[in-house]
């Protein structure tokens, strides 16, 4: 099971870390990624973290602005948001799987998904 957690608001130039717990099963193994659906919208690929935090893959339009790292000792992962602005207003999703970080951008393989976390950027 995946729990997204620190969502809320912020101003836009602002900043936000949301968290993503996992329990009942070690994901170190697995890429683990971030999604995030906006209302009206299709959920759309942020970012993703291969297994042993090595290598990362982010959405062209949150480049430079997020960081995703992950903790396995503490089967978490986080998504650090700075510069925010108001388009990164949504919903946010974490979700894990076999499978590399590219496919992931594709949805490929993701074979876990959390329950997402509320982030509001007032402009």
């Amino acid at each position: 099971q995946l729990q997204a957690s620190g969502g809320g608001l912020a101003q836009a130039g602002g900043s936000l870390r949301v968290s993503c717990a996992a329990s009942g099963r070690t994901f170190k193994s697995d890429s683990m990624g971030w999604y995030r659906q906006a209302p009206g919208k299709e959920r759309e690929f942020v970012g993703a973290i291969n297994w042993s935090g090595g290598s990362t893959l982010y959405t062209d339009s949150v480049k430079g602005r997020f960081t995703i790292s992950r903790d396995n000792a503490k089967n978490t992962v986080y998504l650090q948001m700075n510069s925010l602005k108001s388009e990164d207003t949504a919903v946010y999703y974490c979700a894990a799987g076999s499978t590399t970080i590219a496919s992931m951008a594709r949805r490929i393989g993701v074979a876990y998904w959390g329950k997402g976390t509320q982030v509001t950027v007032s402009s």
